[in-house]
């Protein structure tokens, strides 16, 4: 195992639970309606970009991951897709880092 793996869990984990913690406080003083979510979202300018910036860079590691796993067979590293779309960037980056095989 290389020295970095390890921080890649680590930062998948808190990538998971330190977004997870706003989202829930978020629903439990608004209601657990993820419309009323995505309409938050896009507020003001400034929040719409940061969503923009972030789908934008979902896809692109989406893309990413699927050509690495065809290319090396590692299939597992596609857990990274659903993990980025259900949670967030901040997980699913750290996650394929965690998941991919060394190189060599």
């Amino acid at each position: 195992m290389t020295p970095l793996r390890p921080v890649f869990l680590v930062l998948a984990l808190w990538g998971t639970v330190h977004p997870m913690y706003w989202f829930v406080s978020w629903f439990m003083e608004n209601g657990w309606s993820l419309m009323a979510m995505v309409d938050a979202w896009h507020a003001n300018a400034a929040t719409s970009g940061l969503v923009w910036d972030l789908t934008i860079a979902a896809v692109a590691l989406s893309i990413w991951v699927v050509a690495e796993s065809i290319r090396s067979g590692n299939w597992r590293g596609l857990w990274a897709i659903p993990a980025t779309f259900c949670i967030g960037v901040s997980c699913g980056l750290p996650l394929y880092l965690f998941l991919r095989r060394p190189a060599g």
